[in-house]
């Protein structure tokens, strides 16, 4: 009798759990149509088949506005740089052709930037696809940096419009395999899996260096409100794997008993902050009232968060997680400055922002029911 009463609890307690994960992933969903007004690729409210002029998504990067394909950089693109941070474009092909190259809101010095793109814009204009891809043009004197960010971006935009229309199988995964995605999809698997075997303190370090430096650093992935509502709202994508991967281990994890095991095995500020609590042995003592106190403070924040997400307000909070510190060639001073401060905090505290601040990692403890 106790066996199966015990037993009936913990169907219960697990139809819970996958309740709460529901939940959780229909409010994210809620967000991103919020935010973006699609979801996994789709227009969410929109009549398909509508006016042509009305743009209709293919991927996350490339659409069609009528007869047009457009190809957009903000993702592609996001590692090259110009003078201050990236100069996402967009450019536009017409039967095989290049008819337009248009540049997106960018930090640029303006003077700079106007001098670039009004030296570059026209040099693919008319060319095939096939040619523009491999013209090769120089940069405009006075203004390198942006020059180079543009003409990669171009470069970079029609080398994926041509691998995303030759095939969708094979083309878009090879556009990614890059010594970057290789070694980056290697080191999340690992921490997907050997930690469940391997408990040795030392391949932990090494693990947790990994993360920060190939994760974190190199490869600027982490779960985030950001790159879920990212890859959300524009669906599947190769360029997401790894990403993909993390997110199935932050959410799926703890329904088989493995409870916060993406923040404590895999994600990069979380690395970060645990490796520096090995410094020093000696702990700021907190009293349970601070403890609770913060814990609160946590759900509270959260829950203000959440709600200026559904109001459809604010959204920009979501770039200001500290995880976006790793991308310090683009990262607000002020967050890489409190990301420092954090990591130094967890010397002596451990891992405060996970414990107290932390919106993703409240998201992830949400979905699994913790208490």
């Amino acid at each position: 009798m106790k066996e199966t009463k015990k037993e009936g609890q913990f169907h219960i307690a697990k139809l819970e759990q996958w309740l709460m994960l529901g939940t959780c992933i229909l409010m994210m969903m809620a967000v991103a149509i919020n935010r973006d007004g699609k979801l996994f690729g789709h227009r969410i409210g929109q009549q398909q088949n509508v006016a042509a002029a009305v743009p209709v998504e293919i991927s996350g990067d490339i659409r069609m506005s009528g007869d047009t394909i457009v190809v957009n950089t903000t993702y592609l693109g996001k590692d090259i740089q110009g003078y201050n941070g990236p100069i996402p474009l967009e450019v536009y092909i017409y039967n095989d052709k290049v008819v337009y190259v248009k540049a997106l809101d960018n930090i640029e010095t303006p003077h700079f930037f106007a001098r670039a793109y009004e030296g570059l814009k026209d040099k693919w204009t008319g060319m095939p696809v096939s040619k523009a891809s491999e013209l090769e043009v120089d940069g405009v004197s006075g203004a390198t940096f942006s020059s180079n960010a543009i003409i990669k971006n171009v470069q970079l935009a029609l080398n994926h419009m041509q691998a995303s229309t030759v095939s969708k199988t094979g083309s878009e995964l090879s556009t990614h395999i890059k010594p970057k995605f290789i070694i980056g999809l290697i080191v999340v698997l690992m921490a997907a899996i050997l930690p469940l075997f391997i408990k040795n303190k030392w391949y932990v370090i090494i693990q947790m260096l990994l993360n920060i430096g190939v994760l974190g650093i190199w490869c600027g992935t982490f779960v985030s409100y950001t790159s879920m509502v990212t890859f959300l709202s524009g669906g599947f994508h190769w360029a997401y794997l790894i990403l993909i991967i993390m997110i199935i281990v932050a959410f799926i994890y703890p329904l088989f008993g493995k409870k916060q095991y993406y923040c404590t095995n895999i994600c990069p500020f979380g690395s970060l902050q645990q490796l520096m609590g090995y410094c020093s042995k000696k702990k700021i003592k907190m009293n349970v009232k601070l403890i609770k106190g913060l814990e609160w403070f946590r759900q509270i924040l959260w829950a203000v968060l959440m709600l200026c997400l559904w109001l459809g307000v604010f959204f920009e909070w979501m770039d200001y997680e500290l995880f976006t510190a790793f991308l310090f060639q683009t990262a607000s001073p002020v967050i890489i400055a409190c990301a420092i401060v954090i990591a130094l905090l967890s010397i002596f505290i451990s891992r405060p922002y996970c414990r107290f601040i932390c919106p993703t990692g409240t998201l992830i403890k949400t979905s699994e029911l913790s208490k």
